[in-house]
């Protein structure tokens, strides 16, 4: 009996963390359209701001994610990949298993914040720019690699997985800002 349960407490293991290892990483050149589109069709709403959900309007949230792609675009696209060493980060397993994070933990870094003001001209302007960076990024080899200021250095499909987690992130305290 003792030896059965192990053999299904240990295959139960298994496939938990076959799910972990799975949900690390993303694949495939559309894998951001769905929240490209939301995020697009909400530039409409750039001036909306309910400050029981975020201290900042639609617009802070759309251009943090905007930059944040494309600096980490960038930063993967300057890194060496042959200097890549994959590591274990608890932390990012445990997000990116769950596929959010929770808010008001983490602060964003200097160079993704969104500045005084922001102009949807801009907004655009990223956006477009967005899109050509995630092409660039489908060229990259996989071991092509980004440093996380939380996640430690993780390759092209963990990026791609965190870009996804974030944006949606994002996404969803502007959903809330407008009360969808």
């Amino acid at each position: 009996m003792k030896k059965k349960i192990l053999l299904i407490s240990l295959a139960l293991l298994l496939i938990v963390m076959g799910l972990v290892l799975a949900r690390n990483t993303e694949s495939g050149s559309g894998f951001l359209n769905d929240e490209l589109v939301t995020l697009t069709g909400h530039i409409k709403n750039r001036d909306a701001k309910n400050t029981t959900v975020s201290a900042v309007d639609v617009a802070w949230h759309l251009d943090h994610s905007l930059k944040s792609i494309n600096g980490i675009c960038e930063a993967l696209a300057q890194s060496d990949p042959k200097a890549y060493r994959s590591n274990i980060n608890f932390a990012r397993l445990f997000v990116f298993t769950w596929g959010d994070f929770p808010r008001g933990v983490a602060k964003a870094p200097k160079q993704v914040l969104p500045p005084t003001v922001i102009h949807t001209n801009d907004l655009y302007q990223q956006l477009q720019e967005v899109r050509e960076n995630l092409k660039k990024l489908e060229q990259l080899e996989a071991k092509a690699h980004y440093k996380h200021p939380y996640f430690n250095v993780i390759d092209k499909g963990q990026t791609k997985r965190f870009i996804k987690i974030h944006t949606r992130h994002h996404l969803k305290i502007v959903q809330d800002i407008l009360g969808e």
